[in-house]
């Protein structure tokens, strides 16, 4: 049994990095469009990412929208959470469904709903009403993750040093705050992903003015299948791969040089 699951782990595990073997190959080709196998290998598309605005605008476009998205939204969902895990009030049930309805709605459902929206208040076209809307589409998934870990915080904690006469402030910042910290940490680095990754509603309100990266790649793909798109493919998954292999980094680098673990 123990033999069949590795395999189905192995099996699982080779679908889902398969793409990646046709798709780094792909941003190193020398073909005038997406080709595989490339034809000969050159670091010609990485260049020409790097130096086309058509390219790097949309791409700082999205990380800006993608850090406003949470800090948004970590500012709206944060105080909501604590007021629906530890207090008791009249619709809290309510609530509780209006902060996931974002996720049992389609996004194409949601987009021509912001467009028409938006339209009015002139936000269209415009990075706030991105940010509007992709700090809606992000509070579920934030929502989820920081309650998770609300519900399963000790709070004699708290008690404990309310009754050693810690103001609630202080409680909050030396004994809530860090306890939470890892918590709140996944929970920003999801809402930035969801809103960086996100397609449906920038098609719809994004325009030229507001252009994601998501957005470009989807327009480019559609109308002439540009080999960058496996650059930024390539250069997205280096970046996720770095982030991954960091923490284990610097855990072997402490214990090579015999610095402290930190608890």
């Amino acid at each position: 049994m123990n033999t069949l699951m590795r395999w189905i782990g192995i099996a699982v595990v080779i679908f889902i990095a398969a793409p990646l073997v046709i798709v780094v190959p792909m941003s190193f080709s020398t073909a005038a469009s997406l080709q595989f196998p490339p034809p000969g290998y050159s670091w010609g598309y990485y260049q020409q990412f790097f130096s086309d605005p058509s390219w790097l605008r949309p791409a700082w476009n999205s990380i800006y929208i993608a850090t406003m998205n949470t800090l948004l939204t970590m500012a709206l969902v944060v105080p909501a959470t604590f007021a629906l895990v530890r207090h008791k009030f009249w619709g809290k049930s309510f609530a509780n469904l209006m902060m996931m309805m974002p996720m049992a709605v389609p996004h194409i459902v949601m987009a021509v709903g912001y467009y028409s929206y938006f339209g009015e208040l002139k936000l269209v076209h415009s990075k706030l009403g991105v940010i509007l809307a992709h700090s809606c589409l992000s509070v579920p998934i934030t929502f989820l993750v920081l309650s998770a870990n609300l519900k399963g915080f000790d709070l004699t904690l708290e008690r404990a040093a309310r009754s050693l006469g810690a103001t609630p402030g202080q409680v909050f910042r030396h004994i809530t705050l860090p306890i939470l910290k890892p918590g709140l940490a996944i929970s920003a680095l999801f809402a930035f992903i969801q809103s960086f990754d996100e397609t449906v509603v920038a098609i719809f309100i994004s325009g030229r003015n507001a252009e994601t990266l998501p957005r470009k790649m989807f327009d480019s793909i559609r109308e002439e299948a540009d080999p960058v798109i496996a650059v930024i493919s390539t250069l997205l998954f280096a970046i996720v791969f770095i982030g991954l292999l960091t923490p284990s980094l610097i855990k072997l680098v402490r214990r090579m040089t015999g610095s402290p673990q930190p608890k």
